[in-house]
């Protein structure tokens, strides 16, 4: 009997203990769980104030949709990172697409309704955009008078910047400087002496054309030849015997990605081996898909890096996972421009228009594109252009 006794002694001393384990370990798991929320909560923060919009105003439908479509991609993965970083100021910032059709009567709609928001009471920030600089020469005619922010992700024309406009801002270069280094490049390493120049009938494609005719001008190289053509025009049998007759060693193109690869097909099938630079408009992946094989070696300036050489792959990843596709050209942009607002209402510590203008201006950000401050007209201070060469169906950055 004795020995009974004492093995149930130990028997339910071992249950006690067993059952002691048990709890400490569900104990252990639950404070573990309320930590690991804790921590979750540091990383995730929600923001408790209301929504505050920014519209995001390009071609999102249309012959020039693919370019609108980066830069709003760029915008809505930013907006991602501030919402999960708890907002700004506290307020979730909601992104609102607006497709202006990249038609100047279309922008003035897009921004009165914009306006019309504004006038309800809407807490609007601001807008990026627009993509094109005659449509945002349009719409600012609306958006000068409204208490909200404009920085364009790409529109370059030169006199934007020299209205007046105490709202409006732009994350990359002006056409000014843009013909100074396609220029500088066409003659100092590639060796140009007679250019052609051909330009589209848009603002932006005329605007540069004529900047381009100065900066070669200015560094001593010949305008072989001035031709105009129209804005998304794919044939180029006319411009072709003018090439022929003016016997360029060079061409340089001001204009779209709508335009651009068919004038390069036209060049390379007559047997034209002039050196080829087309603009920034044309730094898209459909200068490359719809030139029929015919980009290889040709040249694109840009106002930004390529993405796969500005960001990592953890950015890369972060785009994927809002935009379902791979970041184009300008979707950088798209987040810069973003990015340079949400820097703008911080250092402000407001949502007010005016304040946030006078922050953007005294601001420093470090952005995909680059480190960018602002000049008081709202040009980008020391604008950086990059030039691509297409190899093997990409783009290799050549300059800087």
């Amino acid at each position: 009997m004795k020995h009974s006794f004492l093995q149930s002694h130990h028997v339910c001393r071992r249950l006690l203990l067993a059952f002691d384990l048990i709890a400490f370990d569900l104990i252990a798991l639950m404070l573990g769980l309320a930590l690991s929320g804790c921590r979750s909560a540091e990383v995730t923060r929600v923001p408790t104030k209301g929504d505050v919009y920014v519209y995001v105003a390009s071609p999102l439908s249309g012959f020039m949709a693919n370019g609108g479509q980066t830069v709003l991609g760029g915008a809505n993965l930013m907006a991602e990172e501030l919402n999960s970083s708890g907002g700004l100021l506290g307020y979730r910032v909601v992104v609102v697409p607006m497709d202006d059709e990249s038609d100047s009567e279309v922008a003035v709609s897009v921004a009165q309704l914009i306006k019309a928001d504004v006038e309800a009471g809407k807490q609007v920030l601001g807008v990026i955009g627009h993509y094109n600089s005659g449509q945002t020469l349009a719409a600012m005619e609306t958006y000068k008078d409204l208490q909200l922010i404009v920085i364009t992700p790409t529109s370059s024309e030169v006199s934007i910047t020299k209205k007046g406009y105490t709202n409006f801002f732009r994350v990359n270069a002006n056409d000014a400087v843009q013909a100074e280094v396609d220029a500088q490049f066409l003659i100092e390493t590639l060796g140009a002496k007679r250019i052609a120049v051909i330009h589209n009938d848009t603002e932006y494609g005329i605007g540069l054309g004529q900047a381009m005719v100065r900066s070669l001008a200015g560094r001593g190289a010949e305008v072989a030849v001035t031709i105009q053509v129209a804005e998304g025009q794919e044939s180029y049998d006319k411009e072709i015997a003018q090439l022929r007759q003016a016997n360029p060693d060079a061409i340089f193109y001001a204009g779209y990605e709508i335009e651009a690869p068919y004038l390069r097909f036209a060049v390379v099938g007559a047997g034209i081996e002039a050196h080829f630079l087309a603009s920034d408009g044309a730094f898209l992946a459909a200068t490359i898909d719809e030139a029929e094989g015919t980009a290889e070696g040709m040249y694109v300036s840009g106002f930004a890096p390529s993405p796969r050489q500005a960001v990592d792959e953890t950015w890369i990843k972060r785009y994927q996972q809002v935009e379902y596709r791979n970041p184009d050209t300008y979707s950088i942009n798209g987040y810069s421009a973003l990015q340079v607002l949400s820097e703008g209402v911080k250092k402000a510590g407001s949502l007010d228009a005016g304040r946030v203008s006078q922050a953007i201006r005294s601001l420093t950000v470090d952005t995909p594109m680059g480190q960018l401050s602002f000049e008081p007209n709202g040009d980008v201070r020391d604008a950086t252009v990059y030039i691509f060469q297409v190899k093997r169906d990409a783009f290799e950055q050549v300059y800087p």
